[in-house]
């Protein structure tokens, strides 16, 4: 299974930018799905998660600015980053828990990580 990002860039204080990622691979169901980010020197944070169900979750720091949502037909999460601050200056991840098609039969999930995509706020 792999997650493959999409979407990072430059952009200024103000701005917005939506981040995507595709899980591809032996893929029989995915659950919650989620955006990470880690700013230099920092732990890794949460930043939004989604059920399968699309019930989601927020940090805090990003509630009424980001927007998580998924495409379950296309293995596919997004995040829509919007009035972007300094201090969202990190590398995203995306997490996803799967079955694969070699635990179908005991639904076994795996956790599952993309390999980051940087974002930059700065004027």
């Amino acid at each position: 299974v792999q997650l493959v990002e999409s979407g990072g860039g430059l952009v200024r204080p103000g701005g917005s930018l939506r981040l995507s990622c595709a899980a591809s691979g032996s893929i029989f169901s995915i659950n919650a799905m989620g955006w990470y980010r880690q700013a230099p020197g920092k732990q890794r944070e949460l930043v939004a998660t989604i059920t399968s169900g699309g019930s989601t979750n927020y940090a805090d720091s990003v509630k009424g600015r980001f927007t998580i949502s998924r495409d379950n037909a296309k293995n596919t999460v997004y995040l829509q980053m919007n009035s972007l601050k300094p201090e969202d200056t990190a590398v995203y991840s995306c997490n996803a828990g799967v079955v694969t098609l070699y635990n179908l039969y005991s639904r076994k999930v795996d956790n599952y990580w993309g390999q980051g995509t940087q974002v930059t706020v700065s004027s």
